[in-house]
C-alpha cells in the first residue's frame, strides 16, 4: 500500500488573529496537513562556499540539482520525500535594487531555475532567510523587506520558507515572523511557513504562546540546532519527553513542533542509534528532514529512511505527538503515540551502554493504552507481526544498547485492515 493511504484530507480553514493590536491575517494556506518531509542543506553541508576546493560539497545549484535528481531517482520521492530545501549562505551579499538574489558564481542560472529543476522532477522547493539585518551566516536579511522577499519567493516558485531569527532582538521577532506571514498569504502563493522563533526564547512558556505559533506557523523549531551526535539525538529527545504535555497540546495537522534535521547517514550514529532517531521522530509527529549527502549514502541508512512502517506512523492524518510514558532507572524509556482508528505506535527505547541486549518487560497499559482489550502488535522495523496481547499482559523484549523496538498498535477488530494495509496479507 502507497504511505499516502494513512493520510487523510482536512478541510483548510480560516483563522483571524490580533498582534500588538493590528489585525493580521493568521496563516491560511491548507499546508503542513501532516508533517513535511524532504531534505535540507545545513547540518550535512553548513555554509560551505569555497566551490573550487569543495565542488560537489559548496552551497550551489549543482548541490541542490544533484540531491533532486537522487531524491527522484532512488526512491525518496516514492516514500514520501517531496522538499528540496537551500538553507542559509546562498544569497549575495548584497541586495539588487532592494531584491535578494543567489550568488551569481554559485547560482549562475539564479534561483528561479533552480526551483523550475527542482519542480521538474515531481518535488517542492525551499528557501531560507532570517527576520533580522542578517542572516545567521552574515548574508542580507528581511527585517523591513517582508513584502519584497514574500514577493521575490513566490515568484520564483518557493514552496516553503524557514524564517530564522539571528541579528533581531525580541521586540523585532514579536513584529517580524507576524509581518512575514502576513507577507506570505498576501502573494497568493501556497508557502509552508516555518518559523525559529520559539528556539530563540528557550521554547517554553511564558516566553512562547503556542496558541499564537499554532495560527501563525505551519512548523517551527523549539530547541537548538542538531549537531551530528547521539549526545545531541538523546539531548533532544529528553526535552521533548521532559516538556511534552506543553509541546504535545501545540502539535497537529497544520502546526507541528520541529526538533529539527535527520542526520542517519551522516558520520557520527550507528545502526541502532539510527532507527532510534527516525523511530522517535516518526513517535513526535516531527518534519523528517534529512540532511545527508544521498549521493553517496549507505544500503543500510536508505533501508531505515525509506522504512515505509515509520513514514506510515510519522503521516498518521490525525496528527497527535507521542508521549513518554516510562522512564525507567534502568535507561528504558516507553513511549506511545495515538494514531487514527484507535490504533498507536509504541517504541521502547535503551539508552543504555553496557554492551548487552537489555530485558525488559512491560504492559500496554503503562503506556496509555486501555480503550480495547487485545491489540496486535506489528514490528515495524522487521516488517512482521509480533503477538497478540490484552492491555494487561506482560511484553517481555530484548533491547540492544542504544537501540529501540518500535511497533504499530492495532486493536483486534482492525487486524485483518491493518493486514492488508501494510502489505502483511
Amino acid at each position: 500500500m502507497h504511505l499516502r493511504t494513512f493520510i487523510v484530507g482536512v478541510s483548510c480553514i480560516v483563522i483571524l488573529i490580533c498582534i500588538a493590536s493590528d489585525n493580521v491575517n493568521g496563516l491560511n494556506n491548507g499546508l503542513v496537513r501532516t508533517p513535511p518531509m524532504g531534505w535540507m542543506a545545513w547540518e550535512r553541508f553548513r555554509c560551505v562556499t569555497d566551490c573550487e576546493t569543495f565542488p560537489d560539497d559548496c552551497i550551489s545549484e549543482k548541490l541542490f540539482m544533484d540531491m533532486a535528481d537522487r531524491m527522484a531517482a532512488d526512491g525518496w520521492r516514492d516514500a514520501g520525500y517531496e522538499y528540496i530545501n537551500i538553507d542559509d549562505c546562498w544569497m549575495a551579499m548584497e541586495r539588487v535594487n532592494g531584491s535578494l538574489v543567489g550568488d551569481p558564481k554559485r547560482f549562475p542560472h539564479g534561483i528561479k531555475y533552480l526551483a523550475d529543476y527542482i519542480h521538474s522532477k515531481g518535488l517542492k522547493f525551499g528557501i531560507y532567510e532570517d527576520y533580522g539585518t542578517k542572516t545567521c551566516g552574515g548574508y542580507p536579511g528581511s527585517e523591513g523587506y517582508e513584502s519584497v522577499d514574500a514577493k521575490t519567493f513566490a515568484d520564483w516558485g518557493v514552496d516553503y520558507l524557514k524564517f530564522d531569527g539571528c541579528y533581531s532582538n525580541a521586540t523585532a521577532k514579536r513584529a517580524g515572523y507576524p509581518l512575514m506571514g502576513k507577507a506570505l498569504n498576501a502573494t497568493g502563493r501556497p508557502i509552508a511557513y516555518s518559523c525559529s522563533w520559539p528556539a530563540y526564547l528557550g521554547g517554553l512558556p511564558p516566553k512562547v504562546n503556542y496558541t499564537e505559533l499554532e495560527i501563525l506557523c505551519n512548523l517551527w523549531r523549539n530547541y537548538g540546532d542538531i549537531q551530528d551526535s547521539w549526545s545531541d539525538v538523546l539531548d533532544i529527545v529528553d526535552w521533548w519527553g521532559t516538556n511534552q504535555d506543553v509541546l504535545v497540546a501545540a502539535a497537529g495537522p497544520g502546526h507541528f513542533n520541529d526538533p529539527d534535521m535527520i542526520i542517519v547517514g551522516d558520520y557520527a550514529l550507528s545502526y541502532d542509534q539510527s532507527k532510534v532517531q527516525f523511530g522517535m521522530w516518526a513517535i513526535l509527529a516531527a518534519p523528517l528532514f534529512m540532511s545527508n549527502d544521498l549521493r553517496t549514502i549507505s544500503d543500510e541508512a536508505k533501508s531505515i529512511l525509506q522504512n515505509k512502517y515509520v513514514i506510515a506512523i510519522n503521516q498518521d492524518a490525525a496528527g497527535i505527538q507521542g508521549k513518554r510514558y516510562i522512564n525507567s532507572n534502568s535507561k528504558i524509556q516507553g513511549w506511545s503515540r495515538p494514531l487514527e482508528r484507535g490504533q498507536f505506535a509504541v517504541a521502547i527505547l535503551s539508552t543504555r551502554t553496557d554492551g548487552f541486549p537489555h530485558k525488559f518487560t512491560y504492559t500496554l497499559s503503562q503506556l496509555n493504552i486501555t480503550t480495547s482489550s487485545h491489540y496486535m502488535l506489528y514490528d515495524v522495523y522487521d516488517g512482521q507481526p509480533a503477538a497478540l496481547h490484552g492491555v494487561l499482559d506482560n511484553i517481555t523484549l530484548y533491547l540492544n544498547p542504544n537501540g529501540i523496538k518500535m511497533y504499530f498498535v492495532a486493536p483486534t477488530s482492525l487486524r485483518r485492515r491493518h493486514n492488508e494495509d501494510m502489505g502483511i496479507l
